[in-house]
């Protein structure tokens, strides 16, 4: 009697799963097991040619069990090379003064490096670091900074605002675009200053080139203290710049508007791709010169610095006749790609899936 489409499927299903359990216990040396299922009249050979006389609807499903079970009787063969050729006892051979194999293990991604790197330094001189929320309400993101309602930063082109219900005070909900909205949480903490304060953290930005990110990391120093004038903060940026890029690297500060800062600066590192000339010289024709597009100028902006604006004072309760400050918010992705020896033209590649790049680091 012809058999039924089902029953010619199950047939063969019932089959594999034979042989298939039937490999695991064998006794048979490599070459002896595949000449068993693989010569020419082996079992997976012979299984193999039944799949012709499986109906047409039910050959994708015969294909698939078929092709699964060549793989596991394969993969049981070839396990067979790394063990004794004694078919009775299967014993591995394990070289006992062969060294053993270290594991493979990761390493901190870069960014973590450079913002372990930086703690330190500040911490050497006295900052204490801090971190405060990377989601936010619109007065400590802008409104205690001296910012104005209008202002161009509170675009939504340029912030990303939180769908949520606003405060019936401190406003809307953002993601912080600075760490600056640290300055006046550190302010109502401490209370009475000495203050020195680096404040790590993600910021977000509706900005996506070779120099920004939408998502990015900041660096903000706040120092207030009787006393405090832009010599303090030349120093530190000075400082910071032997410290973090090596004896001599070159900084310079621009004059600058900034709302929560007066007066305001620019802060300009040396760019080291170009070696501060603005243009990349042809290795193949020293004749030939094209314009860093890293740079562009000789010199990386990598944020802002200044004085601490009195208004911002009096919106963490400091009074601005007694005490002055100084602040600084810079882009650790920026700022770590300056380092020499990197040569990294694009800072969208920290945050790819690039193994080879990440590698590196």
């Amino acid at each position: 009697m012809t058999q039924s489409i089902s029953s010619k499927l199950q047939s063969l299903l019932d089959e594999a799963d034979r042989i298939k359990k039937q490999i695991h216990q064998e006794t048979l040396s490599q070459q002896e097991l595949e000449q068993k299922y693989f010569g020419k009249k082996g079992l997976f050979t012979v299984l193999s040619k039944q799949i012709t006389s499986i109906p047409k609807n039910d050959k994708p499903q015969a294909g698939k069990v078929i092709n699964h079970l060549k793989q596991d009787l394969q993969d049981f063969i070839e396990e067979l090379s790394t063990y004794s050729s004694d078919p009775l006892t299967q014993q591995a051979k394990i070289d006992l003064t062969l060294p053993g194999k270290n594991p493979i293990i990761g390493h901190l991604h870069p960014i973590s490096q450079a913002i372990n790197q930086i703690s330190g330094i500040f911490e050497k001189i006295g900052f204490i670091r801090v971190r405060y929320p990377e989601v936010d309400w619109d007065w400590y993101a802008f409104t205690s900074l001296n910012m104005p309602s209008n202002h161009p930063a509170r675009d939504e082109w340029e912030t990303f605002f939180v769908d949520q219900p606003p405060h019936h005070k401190k406003g809307k909900m953002v993601l912080t675009p600075h760490t600056s909205n640290g300055q006046v949480r550190e302010m109502e903490r401490v209370g009475e200053p000495p203050i020195r304060m680096i404040n790590i953290a993600r910021c977000y930005r509706r900005q996506q080139d070779v120099t920004h990110t939408q998502m990015f990391h900041q660096f903000e120093g706040l120092v207030i203290d009787k006393g405090i004038t832009i010599q303090h903060l030349k120093g530190t940026i000075d400082y910071f710049a032997q410290q973090f890029y090596g004896p001599g690297s070159k900084s310079r500060i621009r004059p600058f508007h900034f709302k929560f800062t007066e007066p305001s600066f620019e802060v300009d590192f040396s760019c080291h791709i170009c070696e501060g000339t603005g243009y990349i010289t042809n290795p193949d024709n020293s004749q030939q010169r094209t314009k860093c597009r890293f740079c562009k100028s000789g010199w990386h902006e990598v944020g802002g610095a200044g004085m601490v604006h009195p208004n911002v004072l009096k919106a963490g309760g400091i009074d601005p006749s007694k005490y002055t400050g100084f602040a600084f918010g810079w882009g650790i992705e920026r700022t770590y790609t300056l380092k020499e020896g990197l040569n990294i033209d694009d800072i969208r590649l920290l945050y790819s899936s690039k193994l080879n790049f990440l590698h590196q680091f």
